[in-house]
């Protein structure tokens, strides 16, 4: 098991998430197979070399995933423990781990995986103090060290392993739950605002989102998008031929066009963020949004891409690389990721350097 990584995913987005992970280790020379049971919400890799494990944690990292919302070294999988002593063979198969600075008792994110949450909450503090006594895990929290995970997918079941800190998400679970807002027009308003905080940091979103700077927002109604933008100081001009909200519109900050999306051209070019929720051919999504980078009409996009089901991640592979293919010549970042407030689709932020 020393040889295998786990990575935890949305349910019924573990074929993608393999096919992910299979072309990640196949492009460092690292080789083997996924083990996959649609629904579960995780994906076991396993190498066929001793140590690629660790080799392919340390090239990857859950930023640079699409699919994958946590991964890490998987050192044992312990199967019938016994509720009188789950700790001892948990002990026992940690005996060669690095220490580590801090403890997560997780379970996958599916209807089976939620009921063990109480149960994962009260065994942490008991491992966490059994982990201490031992020594591999330190006396308080380090976030300079590995993290101990211990992935329950039943109560007598349980992954057990360790990652390092840069490489795995910081929100337990690999989720950032946030409310939706009272007065946001519509639940789609979380889709931007996770965007925003998972591609950027504190620092960047201060440097790069002020207020007073100008965006787009590309099929913008109701106004889900458009609001996350307006709350952060930005003005904007919101392009669709539906209907705006009102209280987004009260706000001064908004320009509402009647225009179709892929026709839409900014009058002035002083514009730096394109958004684009629009129902559309990821392809032609991608295009758009590479294209407008590519005339110099913004300086960074975050936009979604509607996957279909049997084909998201070949269809993501297509987005990719129409983007390349418009931006060609021109420095660029991309990032893309699957959400949790996306559902068949996945987010991207393409910034031009």
């Amino acid at each position: 098991m020393t040889r295998s990584l786990l990575a935890y995913c949305r349910p019924g987005f573990e074929g993608d998430l393999a096919n992910e992970l299979q072309d990640e280790a196949a492009s460092i020379e690292v080789y083997g197979f996924a083990r996959t049971q649609s629904g579960t919400g995780f994906v076991l890799f396993e190498c066929y070399q001793s140590g690629d494990a660790q080799k392919l944690a340390k090239q990857l990292s859950v930023q640079h995933l699409v699919f994958a919302r946590q991964i890490f070294v998987c050192v044992a999988r312990l199967q019938s423990l016994d509720a009188a002593d789950r700790i001892s063979p948990i002990l026992q198969a940690c005996s060669d781990f690095p220490q580590c600075g801090e403890l997560r008792v997780e379970y996958p994110d599916t209807t089976e995986g939620r009921e063990l949450s109480r149960f994962c909450r009260k065994f942490t503090v008991p491992l966490r103090q059994a982990l201490r006594k031992n020594g591999t895990l330190s006396k308080k929290e380090r976030p300079d060290k590995p993290v101990f995970f211990a992935f329950f997918t039943q109560s007598h079941e349980v992954f057990v392993g360790y990652a390092e800190p840069a490489q795995i998400s910081p929100w337990p679970q690999g989720i950032l739950r946030l409310k939706a807002p009272p007065d946001a027009p519509s639940r789609s308003s979380l889709k931007l605002d996770e965007a925003i905080q998972v591609f950027l940091s504190k620092s960047e979103q201060e440097t790069r989102l002020q207020g007073g700077m100008q965006a787009v927002d590309l099929g913008a109604c109701p106004g889900g998008w458009t609001y996350q933008l307006v709350r952060r100081g930005l003005f904007v001009q919101a392009v669709d031929n539906g209907a705006m909200a009102e209280s987004l519109m009260e706000t001064g900050q908004v320009r509402y066009f009647a225009e179709d999306g892929f026709k839409f051209e900014p009058k002035k070019k002083n514009i730096h963020w394109l958004v684009c929720d629009m129902v559309e051919q990821p392809q032609r999504v991608a295009r758009l949004m590479a294209s407008w980078l590519a005339k110099g009409w913004c300086q960074e996009a975050i936009f979604n891409l509607k996957l279909p089901m049997k084909r998201r991640y070949e269809s993501w592979q297509q987005a990719e690389q129409e983007i390349a293919d418009q931006l060609n010549g021109i420095p660029y970042s991309l990032q893309a990721k699957h959400l949790y407030h996306d559902r068949e689709e996945i987010t991207l932020h393409l910034r031009r350097r």
